[in-house]
């Protein structure tokens, strides 16, 4: 016979069990899961137009655990993200392309949004380690899986692999809230929190209350025809029902894409993005031309002024401009 939960009656579990079953059956009616007769395929390859923008670089020795958060650094005291990873073709790697407004289809490939922290870092739960590190010149350098996507009213799963502790803080920057926030301490356990967005939002930013520089983004999906590029930018959505749809592709810091494209039963179509660095936007607590040390820069330089190494002025600001 099930025990109350400790500190609930058993009144007050019915209630909560019936509010979860509310929000995750609405969730679900939205969309129907079906079999597919005669599904076709989207393909083809997302590439990046222009000039590479720089990434963005923390000093470590501003974040606690730094002994242990060097494993990523680059060797300098440096963590440098990395967020736009083109190959010599410009594939971009890390963009979702998604269909937009499927009512019906194959079912979702997982019910959950599950991460993984490895080594300071954010990352999907399904990324293989050979795309977490490159090699150059002899040097292993770390590549960061920056994007994941997740539904809405739902719940965010991480399992901390570090030996350290970090926080998992989730915004909607669309709305300039933080929408979650949970603790992950030093275990094998994933701990996790419900995530509910405002409607018809479509992007998350999931930081570490510990670690600036641990960043992941998310797409909000709403049904399961969606898929994220890996290295070189390509990318392939099957089993779609027949019809024409309006399809998005999507990278942090950009504004979505949209074309529409007819699929044919059992047909495979091709549909290209090509995106332009030039339109690239970030908010400007993330812009480094005042506040962030860029790559290369000499600690023994001052900057604007300030005495002493990986010092900035901070009354030397944007509102000055």
């Amino acid at each position: 016979m099930s025990q109350p939960v400790p500190g609930y009656t058993r009144n007050m579990v019915v209630v909560v069990a019936e509010i979860v079953f509310t929000l995750m059956a609405s969730a679900a009616w939205s969309y129907e899961m079906a079999d597919v007769e005669n599904g076709g395929t989207i393909t083809g390859t997302v590439t990046l137009r222009g000039e590479v923008p720089e990434p963005r670089v923390f000093p470590l020795v501003l974040y606690p655990f730094g002994d242990f958060c060097k494993r990523i650094s680059d060797g300098a005291g440096h963590i440098v993200l990395k967020e736009f990873n083109v190959d010599q073709t410009g594939g971009l790697q890390d963009a979702v392309v998604a269909v937009l407004d499927v009512k019906r289809g194959k079912a979702f490939r997982y019910r959950d949004t599950e991460l993984l922290t490895v080594n300071c870092m954010f990352h999907p739960a399904d990324v293989p380690e050979s795309e977490q590190f490159e090699l150059h010149d002899g040097q292993l350098t770390h590549v960061h899986p920056l994007v994941t996507v997740m539904r809405n009213e739902s719940v965010l799963s991480v399992t901390n692999k570090d030996p350290i502790m970090h926080a998992a803080q989730v915004y909607q920057p669309e709305k300039g809230d933080r929408v979650l926030s949970f603790p992950i301490p030093v275990s094998y356990k994933p701990h996790s929190g419900f995530v509910a967005l405002e409607k018809n939002k479509r992007i998350v930013q999931i930081i570490c209350g510990m670690h600036e520089y641990m960043q992941s983004w998310a797409w909000v999906a709403d049904n399961p025809y969606f898929v994220r590029t890996h290295r070189g930018g390509g990318f392939t959505i099957d089993n779609l029902p027949p019809g024409t749809y309006q399809v998005a592709v999507w990278h942090p810091h950009m504004r979505p894409l949209i074309k529409e494209m007819t699929v044919p039963a059992n047909g495979t179509v091709t549909l290209n993005f090509e995106l332009d660095a030039s339109q690239v936007t970030r908010p400007m607590y993330e812009t480094q031309a005042q506040f962030r040390i860029p790559p290369g820069r000499d600690p023994t330089v001052d900057i604007e002024g300030c005495e002493g190494p990986y010092c900035v002025r901070r009354e030397h600001s944007h509102h000055s401009q």
